[in-house]
């Protein structure tokens, strides 16, 4: 994975003025759209299609510089169709606009080019088993939330909260197959996990494909496929968090496994009353890489 990143790096490189092929780019790197992006943005520190602007707008700012060209003509070669497009981008990256900083030479903020380099330090211990499960359903009450990194989502605190008590017992009774009990489930995140962008969340539980689902419950298809279930203790949700953060860092570049599309899930086994601390199983479903 990590070389596939670093020749997804060139390949951004080398065709830096192009629109990318990011699906054909993939292909030819032996992996999915899907894992790259999110593999990418998890290391990175930001999504791909941020790190391809910034590399564009730092190779556009020394034509700007030069001033041997229109700005209509840079505009146009770095994959814009009008100078107030390329304006708007340049300013985001740089805090100024193109015509102010050909007149004053700056300000000018850099992207160098990325190289990932795996180190291994074992600094997050990964629990983990691996589950091949048959189709199943995840059924319960949804809603779309903004994706937050760090710290309580308070999107989803409140979508959990206004769902009555009686309403939680009928789910969990209702819940047949693996994972067990209520379940906190991710579905339709942005690939590049930018944080602000929409997700759907949906608190309740698995059951089997055959199983009756009452009226007014909403339902996520999950198909047959391998998961990755990696098992944390500790602070929540400061724990789990962690945890996520180390299945891009550590665990997928040393394991034969990549991402697949599908809902993330996490599993509550044990907490305490005020859920300071809790024992949870995040299931990421994978395939072979």
């Amino acid at each position: 994975m990590i070389s596939a990143l670093n020749q997804l790096v060139d390949l951004v490189e080398e065709h830096l003025t192009e629109e990318l092929d990011l699906d054909g780019l993939a292909a030819g790197l032996g992996t999915t759209e899907y894992h790259l992006r999110r593999m990418f943005s998890s290391l990175a520190g930001m999504p791909l299609s941020e790190y391809v602007r910034r590399r564009r707008m730092t190779v556009a700012a020394g034509d700007v510089v030069r001033g041997e060209e229109d700005l209509l003509e840079i505009a146009v070669r770095h994959g814009y169709g009008s100078r107030e497009a390329f304006g708007r981008a340049f300013r985001a990256v740089h805090g100024a606009g193109p015509a102010e900083v050909r007149r004053d030479g700056g300000p000018l903020r850099t992207q160098p080019q990325l190289r990932f380099r795996l180190t291994v330090e074992g600094s997050t211990p990964m629990d983990t088993r691996l589950v091949d499960r048959p189709a199943f359903r995840l059924v319960g009450h949804s809603t779309r939330v903004p994706l937050i990194h760090h710290g309580i989502n308070p999107h989803i605190q409140q979508h959990i909260t206004a769902i009555p008590p009686e309403e939680h017992r009928r789910l969990k009774a209702l819940g047949d197959a693996e994972p067990a009990g209520l379940l906190q489930v991710t579905d339709d995140a942005d690939p590049d996990g930018r944080e602000g962008t929409e997700l759907t969340y949906l608190h309740g539980v698995a059951v089997g494909g055959g199983t009756p689902v009452p009226d007014g419950l909403d339902v996520i298809e999950v198909p047959a496929g391998m998961w990755a279930v990696f098992r944390t203790s500790g602070p929540h949700p400061e724990a789990l968090q962690t945890a996520w953060a180390a299945t891009a860092t550590e665990w997928f570049p040393s394991n034969p496994w990549r991402l697949r599309p599908g809902p993330s899930i996490v599993a509550i086994l044990e907490r305490a009353d005020d859920f300071s601390t809790a024992t949870c199983e995040l299931w990421m479903p994978v395939e072979s890489a």
